[in-house]
């Protein structure tokens, strides 16, 4: 594995650095089969898309920080990671890249890749939050139905199933908050064609799919993962713009951050895949982040609407003890302390896809963490992003 550092130290042995102001945009993996729907990039990309820089000391961390990730992938706790961009008060901290096996959305293999500063990245459903935050800016737009409107309502081609007084029932409250009630199922490998979502890409009609899976549980009670959910908001931000997915998502949110060339997977049907299709770079993902810390405003423009990053990014129901959902948003808060810092809970959110993409942002410490990684189906996959947090960079915090 080779590692590309821009932290300003050596890396180690058998790496080199990369000379970021360098790099050129491209993409990775455009051949590697099925649909892509881009790259898309706006006028603004090119201009805006570097990250002012500030030292390790200047944003409150020990000069440590390089060598706790060195070692924790020494010690097999991280493995199989692409990259991971570290930004405080608003300025790059630090990022590494490395080499690695990648798999594109759908199970296919594209071998080893180089992964560099300029490289599209899978963040699979790290799609949803992304989604979440597109609702938002067409609902302040007045494109979308209100959390609090009847789901069937904006769906009447389905008249047949709005009859059912159950389905009657839900509203898109429900959907942003994947508490639906219906039977759905992901917790089995997306290879596998019983897995709900796979089955969803499968149907001749997705979105009939997902309205017409069975009630379990009344709406509003448990929350259940649901990538259909992301789905059904793709379709309604599409209905009620105008646009395809993407076109809106360059012009409402990725081209006001600076965003560079993005990708969406498409189905075999040139169907944007909601729940888990972007494709971006690690330091642009820290963009959606550093957006949502900043309460949707980015250079003193409001991107996406201060309240509905509120509330996307508030308890909306629990998943467990510790971690709740939001609005296609994680949240949960994080016990630490450092040598300056007494013990305390941090709070955060985050958004995660399969393999270990990760996006996770402390309010209270002004940082937003940015991962990408390989580990596409495996029951620990979670883990190294979780050990970059833990192992990593908060034990150098100052």
């Amino acid at each position: 594995m080779k590692l590309y550092s821009c932290d300003g130290r050596a890396p180690t042995a058998g790496g080199k650095i990369v000379n970021v102001s360098r790099f050129n945009r491209r993409q990775v993996l455009a051949g590697a089969g099925g649909i892509l729907m881009g790259p898309l990039a706006g006028p603004v990309s090119a201009a805006a898309a570097a990250w002012q820089s500030i030292s390790l000391r200047e944003a409150g961390f020990d000069d440590d920080l390089p060598a706790r990730l060195d070692k924790a992938i020494a010690d097999k706790r991280i493995w199989n990671l692409h990259g991971v961009v570290v930004v405080r008060r608003g300025r790059l901290v630090f990022e590494r890249y490395f080499e690695g096996e990648d798999t594109a959305r759908g199970n296919r293999p594209v071998g080893e890749v180089s992964f560099k500063p300029d490289t599209l990245h899978d963040l699979r459903s790290v799609s949803k939050s992304i989604v979440g935050l597109l609702y938002g800016i067409a609902l302040a737009a007045g494109k979308v139905p209100a959390p609090e409107d009847r789901l069937m309502q904006s769906f009447p081609e389905y008249a047949d199933l709005a009859a059912d007084p159950a389905r009657s029932r839900w509203t898109l409250h429900h959907v942003l908050s994947m508490t639906m009630g219906t039977d759905w199922n992901e917790s089995m490998p997306y290879t596998n064609p019983a897995n709900s979502e796979t089955a969803m890409d499968m149907a001749p009609d997705r979105y009939r799919y997902i309205l017409d899976r069975p009630i379990v549980t009344e709406p509003g009670q448990r929350w259940v993962y649901n990538g259909g959910a992301t789905a059904l908001l793709g379709r309604l931000i599409a209905k009620g713009t105008g646009k395809s997915l993407h076109a809106y998502a360059r012009e409402a949110l990725f081209d006001p951050l600076g965003i560079g060339p993005t990708d969406w997977h498409a189905d075999n049907r040139g169907e944007l895949i909601a729940a888990s299709g972007i494709r971006m770079t690690p330091r642009d993902l820290a963009r959606i982040g550093e957006l949502t810390l900043r309460g949707g405003v980015w250079e003193g423009r409001s991107v996406v609407p201060a309240e509905w990053i509120a509330r996307s990014t508030s308890p909306v129901v629990p998943i467990e003890e510790e971690r709740k959902y939001g609005y296609q948003w994680y949240n949960l808060d994080f016990t630490m302390e450092t040598p300056t810092m007494p013990r305390s809970n941090q709070h955060l959110w985050n958004a995660a896809g399969n393999g270990g993409q990760r996006l996770t942002v402390f309010p209270g410490l002004d940082l937003v963490v940015a991962s990408t990684a390989g580990n596409y189906n495996t029951k620990d996959a979670n883990l190294p992003p979780r050990r970059i947090i833990t192992d990593v960079v908060m034990p150098s915090l100052l």
